[in-house]
C-alpha cells in the first residue's frame, strides 16, 4: 500500500530560494532546506553524529550540508554522508505550484548511521576493586628534546614516590609529551555539541588526551595536578588542558551525569614569581566543579617573589629543600586518606548540582 503524500507549504518559492540554505521546523519535523542551480534540496535538519541543526550549517561547493557542529556531511539531495561512509540522512520531496514551494511530510528515503564501535571512554564508569591509585599529571611546558629541570614536576614526583612507599598503585603524566589539540570551542556553538568523551577524542585516533580522561574518569582515586607559575596564573599547557576538560564538566548540565565520584585532587604549584593564591584558587574551583573532594590543605607551593630573578637559586633550593619535599608526602597522605574514606564508605549517585541546566 503506497502512502499518499502530505503535501505542506512552505511559502512563496521566490522568497526561499534567496536563501542558499536554512533551517524549517514543521511541528516536530526539522528540514535543512537548500537551493542552488535552480533547485531546491530538502532533507531532515538533524545530523545522525549528535543531532546537530544541519539547516543552520553551510553549503559546500560539492553540494554536501556541512553541519555546523562537528562538520559531519550530508548531500543535499541525495542525503547522503561522503563517499566510503555508509550514512545518510532523511529526503524529502518538493514542488512547486503556483508559485508556492510545497513538502511531503513523508520521507522518500530512511536515515542510514554508520556502524562503527562505541569508543572505550563512553563505557561505564565504575572502580574497578584494588588498592587505592594515585595519578600525577605534570603541566610543565619544556622542550621535549632538551628538557630542562621543573620544580614543580620534581615535587610531583616526591609525592608520587611517598604514595607508592604507604602502598597505593601510582602512575605519572607527562602532559608536555603527550600530542593532543587545543579544545575547538563546540560549546560554544550548543550546549548539545559538547560530547562525552571530547568530540575531538572521537573523531582523532591520535589525540592523546585520552590518557588523561581515562585516568582521571575510571582509574584513579587521587589527581595530583602540577604546574608552574606563568604571569600569576598557571601554566599555558594546564589550560590547554582543562579546556578539553569541558565534556566532563558539561556532562553535569547536559545529562544529568556526574562523571567524577568519589575522587581527590590536590595541587603542586611552584614559580619564580607570586601569585600562589590566585593560582590555587584557579585549580580548585575548576576541580570543584568537574566534582572532586579537596583534602584539608590541599595544595603545597613555593615561590620566592617577584623580585627573585636569579631562578637558578630557585632550583637549588627546591632541589635540596626537604621541608618542601616533606609536604609534598604530606599532601599525597593528606589526599589518599581522604580517598580510602570515600571509597570505603562507597558514596555513589549523583549528586544534585543546583542553577546549572542546559535549556
Amino acid at each position: 500500500m503506497t502512502t499518499q503524500p502530505t503535501w505542506h507549504r512552505l511559502g512563496i518559492a521566490a522568497e526561499l530560494q534567496k536563501t542558499p540554505l536554512q533551517q524549517i521546523r514543521i511541528g516536530e519535523l526539522v528540514i535543512a532546506l537548500s537551493f542552488r542551480d535552480g533547485q531546491f534540496g530538502a532533507i531532515s535538519g538533524v545530523c545522525n553524529h549528535v543531532g546537530g541543526p544541519l539547516g543552520e550549517g553551510t553549503l559546500s561547493k560539492e553540494d554536501y550540508v556541512v553541519c555546523p557542529w562537528h562538520s559531519w556531511h550530508f548531500h543535499r539531495l541525495t542525503g547522503l554522508a561522503r563517499p566510503g561512509i555508509p550514512s545518510a540522512v532523511p529526503v524529502y520531496e518538493t514542488k512547486i505550484e503556483n508559485g508556492d514551494l510545497f513538502l511531503n511530510l513523508a520521507a522518500v528515503t530512511e536515515r542510514k548511521h554508520a556502524p562503527h564501535p562505541h569508543h572505550p571512554l563512553t563505557r561505564e564508569v565504575k572502580r574497578e576493586p584494588g588498592p587505592l591509585r594515585i595519578v600525577g599529571i605534570s603541566t610543565t611546558a619544556m622542550n621535549q628534546a632538551f628538557p630542562r629541570y621543573s620544580t614543580s614536576q620534581d615535587l610531583l614526583q616526591v609525592a608520587l614516590a611517598g604514595a607508592a612507599e604507604s602502598g597505593a598503585e601510582s602512575k605519572y603524566i607527562d602532559l608536555n609529551a603527550l600530542n593532543f589539540k587545543h579544545c575547538e570551542g563546540y560549546y560554544s556553538k550548543s550546549a548539545g555539541a559538547c560530547t562525552w568523551p571530547c568530540t575531538i577524542t572521537q573523531m582523532d585516533a591520535t589525540d592523546q588526551l585520552d590518557q588523561v580522561y581515562e585516568a582521571i574518569v575510571f582509574w584513579a582515586d587521587v589527581v595530583l595536578i602540577s604546574t608552574s607559575i606563568r604571569w600569576g596564573a598557571p601554566s599555558s599547557l594546564y589550560f590547554k588542558m582543562i579546556e578539553r576538560m569541558n565534556c566532563i564538566q558539561n556532562q553535569i548540565t547536559i545529562a544529568d551525569r556526574v562523571l567524577i565520584q568519589n575522587k581527590v585532587a590536590g595541587f603542586v604549584i611552584t614559580g619564580g614569581q607570586d601569585n600562589i593564591q590566585a593560582v590555587a584558587g584557579q585549580m580548585m574551583m575548576f576541580f570543584g566543579e568537574l566534582g572532586f573532594h579537596l583534602p584539608q590543605f590541599p595544595f603545597i607551593a613555593h615561590s620566592r617573589g617577584w623580585s627573585a630573578e636569579d631562578m637558578e637559586n630557585n632550583i637549588a633550593y627546591v632541589k635540596t629543600n626537604d621541608d618542601l619535599r616533606a609536604g609534598a608526602v604530606a599532601l599525597t597522605e593528606r589526599c589518599l586518606q581522604l580517598a580510602g574514606g570515600l571509597v570505603a564508605c562507597e558514596a555513589a549517585g549523583s549528586i544534585e548540582r543546583g542553577g546549572r541546566k542546559a535549556h
